[in-house]
C-alpha cells in the first residue's frame, strides 16, 4: 500500500487532534459498480496489518492479494484508492473523507 504526500498530509489534519485508528481498505460495491474504499476499523484475524507512512491499514488478506499494489491518494473528491484489481465502470477509485470519527466515500 503506498501512501501519497497529498493523502498524508489530509490524514495528518484529521487525525491531529484525535488519536490515530487503523484505516481499512475496503471493497464496495456501489450503485452498479465496485470500488475501493477507506473506513476506520480494526484488524482481524483475516486480515494483513502494514505500517505506512505512520499510520496503520488494514487489508483482508485475500484482497490484497488479488489488488495489490494499492494507493491511497487525494482528488477534488476525497480520497482516492486505486488497485491493479479489475473493477468495471468505476475504474478502480473511489471519492471519500475523514469526517465526524469515520473515513468514508461519497
Amino acid at each position: 500500500v503506498e501512501l501519497t504526500e497529498s493523502a498524508k498530509t489530509q490524514l495528518d489534519g484529521y487525525f491531529a487532534e484525535k488519536e490515530k485508528s487503523p484505516i481499512r481498505i475496503i471493497f464496495v460495491r456501489r450503485l452498479s459498480w465496485p470500488e475501493l474504499a477507506l473506513a476506520l476499523d480494526e484488524p482481524r484475524d483475516t486480515d494483513e496489518v502494514l505500517d505506512v507512512s505512520g499510520y496503520t491499514f488494514v487489508v483482508e488478506k485475500e484482497l490484497l492479494e488479488k489488488a495489490a499494489p494499492m494507493k491511497v491518494d487525494m482528488t477534488y473528491m476525497g480520497f482516492a484508492v486505486t488497485s491493479n484489481l479489475e473493477l468495471g465502470g468505476a475504474g478502480g477509485s473511489c471519492g471519500g473523507s475523514c469526517s465526524g470519527g469515520s473515513c468514508s466515500t461519497s
